[in-house]
């Protein structure tokens, strides 16, 4: 089991952010964390990477139980975290190539000296996700896009057994989604795959390779299971409040909204 949560609730300033959250991850699975700015996700994201802990309830997170014992530094070694907010922290100076070698180390810049070893996957993760090309280029005179892609590579340098991708694709052209996209589903396919969560609140980044779906709404979960049931117009309808349709091309998702037929005739 890589995720167990078991009424799982958090408070913040008096206010309860998370309630009664019951979610299993078992290997193997990739799932689509969906919800609106405020939903949660940023929170629910925070207690799987220890970096707050539940205010009531059990909660396993590869193996290690909450509470028992310290289990922060252990415990975020074997997860891949790629959020928006990594790509500030970096120093200037360091190359592409650089900053996915410091994901061996898990630190922001690169301080240590790399094995053979080290370069070699860092290399190997640059060609697998087509940014080989600008190893050497300064990390700040990236595109969005290409920085993500390093990013991504910096999370597997460790070979983690989870890989949280918060929002990957935000702010990118539709051309540079795509093509994020087409890399993460590869990634998703080699037999060593970590498990993928995705979080996004576009559904149309939702690959073939995310088989299950949680929606959080407002700190609950709204519902879960397979992504074909919880992508649904009546799903999604119930979810928004609003009436929508989701048609699936491709095994791909698009969502809409659906308006009432007027009922003035036309002078």
């Amino acid at each position: 089991m890589i995720i167990e949560l078991e009424n799982v609730s958090l408070k913040k300033a008096g206010k309860w952010i998370l309630q009664n959250l019951n979610w299993k991850v078992e290997k193997g699975q990739n799932w689509i964390l969906f919800g609106l700015n405020g939903s949660g996700k940023t929170s629910l994201l925070n207690l799987l990477n220890a970096y707050t802990f539940p205010t009531t309830g059990n909660m396993r997170v590869l193996g290690m139980e909450f509470g028992k014992t310290y289990l922060a530094e252990k415990l975020r070694i074997q997860i891949g975290f790629v959020s928006s907010s990594l790509q500030q922290k970096f120093d200037l100076g360091n190359n592409a190539f650089e900053v996915v070698l410091s994901g061996a180390f898990a630190s922001i810049g690169l301080y240590e000296t790399p094995t053979d070893e080290m370069r070699n996957r860092a290399a190997q993760l640059l060609h697998d996700l087509g940014c080989f090309a600008y190893a050497n280029q300064r990390y700040e005179t990236l595109s969005l896009g290409e920085r993500q892609r390093v990013l991504i590579a910096r999370a597997l340098m460790a070979d983690p057994t989870l890989l949280i991708l918060d929002e990957p694709a935000n702010g990118l052209d539709f051309l540079a989604r795509e093509s994020l996209l087409e890399s993460i589903e590869r990634i998703s396919k080699k037999p060593d795959a970590p498990t993928i969560i995705y979080v996004t609140h576009h559904i149309e980044e939702i690959l073939p390779t995310f088989d299950q779906a949680l929606l959080l709404k407002d700190g609950n979960i709204f519902a879960s299971g397979y992504t074909n049931d919880m992508i649904s117009s009546e799903q999604l309808s119930e979810f928004f409040g609003i009436p929508v349709k989701v048609m699936w091309n491709q095994n791909r998702p698009l969502l809409s909204r659906v308006y009432p037929a007027s009922n003035q005739s036309s002078e």
